[in-house]
């Protein structure tokens, strides 16, 4: 039995012998063929198609740039901070207006008084509504147009009685006392009260009749009246004190002469006298405008930024970024056995030896030509028979005895090497004894 063993072994040995014999001529005899034509052109073809990918990919870098995910965050974030903002100056605005006409009152009030006549001195009432402020100085004037009339020079001096009035039905005020007004039936709280002299301005016989005679052709066209406006100051930085109930909504005027006088007209006229923030808001009004609506904008700004923190902090969003790791496709191969090696069918193809390109991140397929590869083959060899003896394999006889047939091809064919993985370690060293055995002659 050993000796059929070891006359086994000697006979694969003999037979590999000869084929890596056969393999050396073959390849001192056949002579490198030329490249063809075809494959130069073919490669011309692939550099011209990647130079346009490239240059196409440069084109279109800052597009790809301009519509990727962070731009497009980016102009979605830009969008909704550019309406926050226009929607808070806008509010800003609104808010400013509203503190305006709430803090700065009229600055001027005018009203007209129609005097009654009849028992007593001549007397009227006005309403002022809510036209004037707490804690805000007044100046209060009275206007009377009288005509020149011999009753009204003969009256001489006369005595105005000006009195403001709370409105009806409200509350006494601490420390002012509820006085009964002029009028018939009424009884309102006094919040202030003036009593002023009044006169017409005196002119002697011969200065009225010369300016009667040098206006006479105005007179006589209507352009000019015999008529005096007087303007009687009657309080000086009036200040009602804070609160709405102690603000004057009614006014009353008494005319208090000798004499029956004649009046044209009489009205009041209410001025406010600004100072502070209130003057530099009403003299200032675009400056004011600038400063307090950038004021509330910041402000509305930064409290919306710290809602948005808050939100974020406490409903967070969730989302967890997962790096996507490379995955390279795995091609599950089935053990099978190796077709047995024809030398017949590779005496048409090349013999040179080439470089094949592969997928992104792969290393290139390297085919090397029957004399690169011959000086492996002893060394295949050796490491067959080092893996023999430690797995202790035994060689088959009858595989050592086959011998490839096949059909002999004309014409020149490439390799095709470039499209088949590694198997494992035992199924190659089953393949290269298989394949040396069968290129015995």
């Amino acid at each position: 039995m050993q000796e059929l063993e070891g006359e086994a072994r000697h006979q694969a040995r003999n037979a590999r012998l000869a084929f890596a014999t056969k393999a050396d001529a073959g390849t001192a005899q056949s002579p490198t063929k030329p490249r063809p034509v075809e494959n130069d052109l073919m490669e011309v073809l692939e550099q011209g198609k990647a130079a346009f990918e490239k240059l196409r990919e440069t084109a279109l870098y800052p597009f790809h740039v301009a519509v990727s995910k962070p731009a497009q965050k980016a102009y979605l974030g830009t969008f909704l901070l550019a309406t926050t903002s226009l929607f808070l100056l806008a509010v800003s605005t609104v808010a400013y207006a509203l503190f305006y006409y709430n803090f700065v009152p009229q600055v001027s009030v005018e009203r007209t008084i129609h005097l009654q006549f009849g028992n007593g001195h001549p007397h009227g009432t006005a309403t002022l509504g809510s036209s004037l402020a707490s804690l805000q100085p007044y100046d209060v004037s009275l206007l009377l147009h009288l005509p020149r009339t011999p009753n009204n020079l003969a009256a001489g001096n006369f005595m105005l009685d000006l009195s403001l009035l709370a409105a009806p039905g409200s509350p006494s005020v601490p420390n002012i006392p509820t006085t009964t007004a002029s009028v018939p039936g009424t009884t309102q709280q006094k919040l202030a009260n003036s009593r002023r002299p009044a006169i017409l301005t005196y002119a002697s016989l011969i200065t009225d009749t010369a300016n009667t005679l040098s206006g006479l052709p105005w007179h006589m066209l209507g352009w000019k009246t015999e008529s005096e406006v007087l303007e009687v100051a009657m309080f000086e930085g009036l200040e009602f004190p804070r609160g709405s109930r102690n603000v004057a909504q009614e006014l009353e005027l008494v005319v208090e002469a000798d004499e029956k006088m004649q009046f044209y007209e009489v009205g009041i006229r209410i001025v406010a006298r600004f100072g502070g923030l209130r003057w530099i808001m009403y003299y200032h009004r675009i400056l004011s405008y600038v400063i307090f609506t950038s004021l509330f904008w910041t402000s509305s700004m930064i409290s919306a930024l710290i809602a948005w923190l808050v939100l974020a902090l406490y409903f967070p969003s969730g989302v967890t970024l997962v790096k996507e790791e490379p995955t390279r496709s795995v091609i599950k191969r089935e053990h099978s056995e190796p077709e047995p090696y024809e030398p017949s069918l590779t005496e048409g193809l090349s013999d040179t030896s080439r470089t094949f390109p592969t997928l992104t991140r792969h290393t290139p397929l390297h085919f090397s030509s029957r004399g690169e590869s011959s000086g492996r083959s002893e060394e295949l060899v050796k490491e067959e028979e080092d893996v023999l003896q430690s797995t202790g394999v035994q060689p088959l006889i009858a595989e050592a005895d086959d011998e490839g047939e096949g059909a002999e091809t004309s014409g020149f064919r490439d390799s095709g090497i470039g499209t088949s993985l590694d198997e494992d370690r035992r199924a190659q060293v089953q393949r290269r004894r298989k394949a040396l055995s069968g290129g015995r002659d």
